[in-house]
Formats: structure tokens, sequence, C-alpha cells
């Protein structure tokens, strides 16, 4: 939002200066994101006096200028038709840049002529394409006076940040509002004149929309005007309108957005010449389309609200006009719309075309609904007093909804939400001044909500309110007290685990992700799909339309991107959501990971490899340990998603739960989100791992006792079916003496030369670790047999001879 000081000062009644408007435009929510101080970056440009202009003695379209400056005289070359002795012009000297050509001057000599300095044009300065000539400047302007001073260019340009909840700061009388509850000077009262019509409109406003969607143009007014001469807009609007960065156009179109911008009021006129029959406020029908006032077709359906009359559509409800009824310099006759349309449908009619309008900002965003009543007076008077003309009666369809809340506020609730003590007189009076109705009574107050504060809801934004004006700096700083431990249960054990996985996976060398929790509906089928109940109703990009069905799209969308710019060797992770529906279980916080590109870095002492998925199962199965599961007793089973290779996957089980998933991903995956492969990923369910049993009051966990006795190791190469898990036959291996055997270790897989066809060797090692004494000879040979029994039973595996 950009508005300039002097514009502020027509609705604020102030002796602040600018930097005491900006500091208090930051604290009270409007951050100043920049202020322009256009006459710092013109003050080279000066008035100047031309004393004599002659030919170029070696140049037909050439004139060699004595300028008079308020430095003094020099001589200056101009190919301006209009260089002429006795003329008043702009002169920039040597040194200074040049706007509109992006150039810094320089000396220089020109076909054997001296130049020092320039006179410039309008193109030159940047104020328009105009450059066949050199400004003129009025007969009697004095030399050396700075050209924006002449221009009116002195007035400092503000551009503020607009929260989506702040839509009433988006005319400048809105900021000037706050400023003056802020206690920068008064708030001007706001004259809204009324136009008496000499006629009744030839055109009337009618609504044909749906019984039960009234709601989506509620209301809307306008007037005919006759006669009218829509000539170029007086200095003063182009000025204010060139500074916010609009290009005057016309009388008529400069008035629709000088009122958007300074009363937060988006209007529209028709040439009235160019409408056939009445004006209708109705829904698109299939097929339809529109030229807008962009130049650009649009297609339009059934769910947007449009402008029609008997030629069609005319406009685009709360988005944009049509180019066939614009306004001309031809325009004698004008009708005048000033409507309210529902602030959700022109946010998606907009998403779905494309169209980012001052219309559609402001209107998505919610109005003051009153401002379609004196909206139309506003315009009146401003098309009367620039463009001439007479004034039908107003014509409207439709109900006005000016339905108002009243809130009511207890006098401790500023203290008891915000912290702060606020005098409750003080608390009344910076309601007042932000113009809601306050009523006092025995426990507080009550407070009727202006129109324009769509976003005043509740008790705590009235609390909200008070503070913000008051000054969020004036909280006091209150320390935690340091001596005091928090107190058990401050973080629920999902809370603890998150942070216990995420500071395991970043030990592994994986960096954590925030990621969007919605995708687009083609990632989501990529991942199981997603349910209708899961699609957004007003998502932020068309292609973000619906609650990811696993953390994993984000993830590898995140790992293509950094592979596009150079970065193919990653390894992300992320904590958070995924949905299955939206019931309120169907939220799971997940921990998933993802590593694509080499497996570590180049080094001349170790040869790289390619990721496979016991990658993913090792970051997996951290993720899981810490978090207290039972990773020894975890199941491997090769059940997983298809997202997953079918191959090169397996899921990690505690009986039928789902504890993890883990391996490569599918090709196919890979292919439709550009991410080369190979590319391992897992999904740990934190919520999924049992709770730690309760401990009983009183009990002190036993020290750790370690056994003073050599361990023994002893190593079994067993063959087995070639489908046998290796983790089966773990197992049972660790099973054969539970409290002898401490560990049981794969060190080798073999087929080949010696094992029978379908058949493998997996070498385990196996420790013993006595506790009371050594072992003999024949206890380790007894343990031996145990386990070549139970592997036996477990596998039908036999040692390798």
């Amino acid at each position: 939002m950009k508005f300039t000081l002097s514009w502020l000062k027509d609705h604020l009644e102030t002796e602040a200066t600018l930097d005491e408007i900006s500091a208090a435009l930051s604290m009270i929510g409007l951050e100043v994101e920049e202020i322009e101080d256009r006459a710092a970056a013109l003050a080279p440009f000066k008035s100047a006096y031309v004393r004599e202009a002659v030919q170029h003695p070696n140049a037909d379209r050439l004139r060699v200028c004595k300028v008079e400056t308020a430095d003094g005289e020099v001589q200056v070359v101009c190919g301006a038709p209009n260089a002429r002795t006795g003329m008043i012009g702009v002169f920039a000297p040597s040194g200074s840049y040049i706007p509109g050509t992006d150039m810094t001057l320089k000396p220089g000599n020109i076909r054997g002529e001296d130049s020092n300095g320039m006179l410039v044009s309008e193109r030159e300065m940047g104020l328009s394409d105009e450059h066949d000539g050199i400004i003129e400047l009025p007969e009697g302007t004095a030399v050396g006076v700075p050209f924006a001073e002449l221009m009116g260019f002195d007035d400092p340009v503000i551009e503020i940040a607009i929260t989506p909840n702040r839509g009433d700061c988006l005319g400048v009388r809105g900021v000037a509002r706050d400023l003056a509850a802020a206690g920068l000077g008064t708030l001007k009262p706001l004259d809204i004149p009324t136009t008496t019509g000499s006629f009744e409109s030839p055109i009337k406003w009618r609504r044909d929309l749906p019984a039960d969607q009234q709601d989506l143009c509620p209301y809307v007014a306008g007037r005919y005007f006759r006669g009218v001469k829509n000539g170029p807009s007086p200095r003063w609007l182009q000025d204010r309108l060139r500074a916010i960065g609009l290009r005057p156009i016309s009388a008529l179109v400069d008035i629709t957005n000088y009122v958007t911008y300074d009363l937060n009021r988006p209007l529209h006129v028709f040439d009235a010449a160019k409408v056939k029959g009445d004006v209708i406020m109705r829904l698109a029908r299939e097929d339809e389309e529109i030229l807008a006032l962009d130049g650009e077709k649009y297609s339009l359906d059934p769910t947007m609200v449009i402008i029609a009359d008997n030629n069609g559509p005319e406009g685009i409800g709360g988005v944009m006009g049509g180019e066939l009824s614009g306004c001309s310099e031809n325009t004698t006759d004008v009708f005048l719309e000033v409507a309210l349309f529902d602030p959700a449908r022109v946010a998606i009619t907009g998403r779905k075309l494309g169209i980012l309008s001052d219309a559609r900002y402001r209107f998505e965003r919610g109005l003051d609904a009153d401002s379609a009543l004196w909206g139309v007076e506003v315009a009146s008077k401003l098309i009367l007093e620039l463009c001439g003309g007479e004034a039908s009666e107003t014509t409207s369809a439709g109900e006005h909804p000016a339905r108002k809340r009243e809130i009511s506020l207890r006098r401790d609730r500023v203290k008891t939400l915000g912290g702060i003590e606020i005098p409750f007189e003080e608390q009344v009076r910076i309601l007042k001044d932000l113009e809601f109705e306050v009523t006092e009574t025995a426990d507080g107050l009550n407070a009727v909500v202006p129109l324009w504060r769509n976003d005043v809801e509740c008790e705590a934004c009235l609390v909200e309110e008070v503070m913000r004006i008051h000054g969020f700096d004036e909280i006091p700083v209150v320390p935690l007290d340091r001596d005091k431990v928090l107190p058990h249960g401050v973080l629920t054990t999902s809370q603890k685990r998150r942070s216990f996985v995420r500071n395991a996976l970043a030990w592994r060398g994986l960096e954590e992700c925030v990621t969007f929790s919605f995708i687009s509906r083609k990632q989501a089928a990529l991942f199981g799909g997603t349910k209708d109940e899961l699609t957004l109703v007003n998502p932020i990009s068309s292609d973000l339309d619906v609650m990811r069905p696993s953390v994993l799209p984000t993830l590898v969308a995140a790992a293509a991107r950094n592979s596009d710019r150079g970065f193919a060797d990653n390894a992300l992770f992320e904590i958070g959501p995924q949905y299955q529906d939206d019931s309120p279980t169907g939220q799971t916080f997940v921990a998933a990971g993802l590593r694509s590109g080499a497996s570590q870095g180049r080094h001349w002492e170790t040869k790289n490899r390619a990721l496979d998925a016991f990658d993913a199962k090792g970051d997996a199965l951290a993720a899981l340990e810490v978090i207290g599961a039972p990773v020894a007793n975890l199941q491997v089973t090769a059940d997983a998603p298809a997202w997953y290779h079918p191959g090169r996957s397996g899921v990690l089980r505690l009986g039928p739960k789902v504890m993890a998933a883990f391996g490569e991903l599918h090709p196919r995956v890979l292919a439709a989100m550009d991410l080369r492969g190979p590319a391992v990923a897992f999904e740990v369910f934190v919520d999924a791992v049992p709770q730690p049993k309760a401990k009983g009051s009183g009990k002190i966990k036993p020290a750790l006792a370690l056994s003073p006795y050599q361990p023994v190791e002893r190593d079994f190469a067993f063959v087995v079916a070639a489908d046998t898990p290796a983790e089966k036959l773990l197992r049972a291996a660790k099973g054969a003496d539970k409290q002898l055997i401490t560990s049981v270790e794969l060190f080798d897989v073999y087929s080949g030369k010696g094992i029978e066809e379908g058949k493998k060797s997996l070498a385990i090692s196996v420790t013993l670790q006595p506790t009371d004494k050594t072992m003999t000879d024949e206890e380790i040979e007894a343990v031996a047999a145990k386990v070549v029994a139970q592997v036996a039973k477990a596998t039908g595996g036999t040692l390798r001879g």
C-alpha cells in the first residue's frame, strides 16, 4: 500500500515529522517497507533560462544553447526542436543520473562544440513517453528552482505492508485513523456529499442469482451521468497516481483509481452508450468469455459472478471490468457501479483466472459494507466536479447487509490476556478513536465493531486493538524464574520424541526441512492418493490443492530443486504431519527422510558406493531407537508401500503394528518428480511406538552391572534357502540362550561355487558373555549346539561344510 505524506494529511491533522509517522506505523502493525524521497533523487535538476540558442555550425538538427543556471552560465548542445532563446527549461548538470534513460551525464564535445549538461525531456525524467521536445516551464519561473518542487515531487512516498486481516488500511483514510488513535494527530471528518439526481436512470441495476447464493453480491448501487467530458484528470490527481505507481489514463478512470486508494472503495464506470439494456449481476454461463480491461480474453465458468447486459459479460465481479464497455476519451454518458461481493468467491475467481487486480486485492479482504452507500456519493461528487455533466437518481438492487457485531470487554482482560496494566479510560479512548461505538458498563464496556473491521470477532480482538495502539513495546519484560525447574509434564511424550528424533537424524548427517503440508493432486497420486475431503477449498496456489498423504513428496520435490541447481547429493528429513482423512485421528506425525546422489563425498582413500535400502533402514532404526522402540524385537517384512521399489524396500513391524517403512524409491516416482536416482527414503511413524510403561513410585533403577569375565566369540556359517531373510536367522541364533548370548552379527553372505543352487551361505558372529565365571570348552560347545539347533528349527539351515 502506497501513499504520499500530503495525501495522508488530507485525512490526518498532524504536526508529526516523517520519521515520527514512520516509527508509529511500524509500531501499530503497519510495517513501513520503504520511504521514497523523490526530491532527493531529483535534487540536481533545476529550472534554467536559455539566454541564447543558435544553429550548430556542423549539424542541421542541433542547437548550441547558452544556459543560465543557478551556478552560472554553461553551454549545452541540444537536439530538441523546441529549444529556443528565451525559454525556461529543466537543466541537468554533468554528473547527474538521468532516470528515464538510465545514464549518467558526462561533459562532452558534439561535432566540435562543448556540451556540459543537458536540457531534459519528460521521457528522460521518467515522467512519460514524450521525447519530441524538452520540458518547458511557465514564463516567470525563477532560475534555480528545484524541479521536484515545481512538479510537486517534494512529497515523500510511504509504502507499508498490509497483513491479510487489515483490509481497512488499504485506503489512506484507514491508515490515518490508526495513526490518530496512536496519538499522532486528529482524524479529519469524512465529507460525504449528497447529490440529488435530476432524472431517472435509463439503466437499472438488477440481480439474477440463485436463491441460496444471494450473498455472492448482496447489494449493488450506482447512477447514470450524461453530458460528461472525459479529458485528462487535473494535475493534483495525476501526481498522486504517478507517485504510487499508477499511470493516469483519463478523468473517469483516474477517479475510480483514486477512490480505491483513498477510501478503500473500488469503483467501476461503464460507457453507457455501449451498454445494452439493464446491467445484471449473475453467474457466468458455461463457455462464456470476456475481453477484460487488461487486453486479455478469459474463459468464465458458472461459479463466477459477472456483470452482464444484453451484449453478454461486461465485467468480472470484484476482479476486473470488460473492454467492451470501457470508457474512452469519447465517452459522454457514464453508468457507475458500486457493489459488494463475497470475498471468498472473488478470491476463487481471481485465482482461477490468474488475475490480481487492485479491486480483487481489496474485495477478497472484505470492505466496509456502508461503502456501497457513501461510495456512490463520493464518486458522484468527483465525476461532476472533474467531468461536468448531470447525475441521475440512484439505482440499486439487493439488500444492504449492514449488520454490526457487538462485543463486550471486561475491565481486567487487557491485563490478564496482554500482561500490561492500561487504565480503563485509555482503553475506552483507543477504541473510540478507532471509531468503535463504545458504551461503558458495570463490568467493562460494550463495543460495536465498525463495518470495515471484519477481523474483529471476539473479546481477545479488542484486547489486541488496545495493546496494539498503546504499544506492544510497553509490555513489561518479565524474566523466567531460573531457580525453578519446569514442572513435570510441560512437554508431552510425543513432543519429546520428536525432539529426540530430530537430534538423532541430524547426527546422522541429514538436514531438517520445513515444507508445506499441501501438494498437488498429481504428486499425491504417486504416494497413495488422497480423499476428496482433503482437497483445499481455497488453496494458496493451483498446484498446492490437496493435503499430503505422505511427507515424502515434499522432500522429493526439495531434492529435485536442489539437484536442478547443482546440488545433487541430498540428505534431508522432516518431522511433520501427513493426512489420511479429515477425522480427528486422520492426521499422524511422521519423521521422514530422503537421501539422493552419492552416499558420501569424494575421497582419495575410499571408493564411493551407490545408496541402497540399508542406508534408509539405518536412518529409520536410529530414529526408532532414540524414542524407545524395541529395535531388537522388530520384524522386517517386504510389503512396503507402492512408492518404494518392490524388491529393495521393507517395513519394520512390532507384531501387526507398522513402526516404519524404508527402501529405494520407485523409479516411476523419481521420473515423475524429475529427481535423478537412485534415492532412498524412510518414514518413521513416531506416534505408533508404544508409550513407555509407568515406573513405580520410589523405585530406583539399578546400577549397570558389567561382567569382569572375557567374552567369547564363535563364528558359524549356515546354508539356507536363498529367500530366507537374514533377520530370521539372527533372531533364531540370539534366542538360543538369552542369558549368555549378548549379540549376533551377520558378517558375510555368499552364493556361487560350492553352494547348491537356490541356496546361500550366511555367516554370523555370536558373542557369549558370562557373568559369574569363565566358561569351559564344554559349556561353549553346549551353547553352540543350541545355536545350530535353533537355527535349523527356525530356518532349516545347516552348517556349511
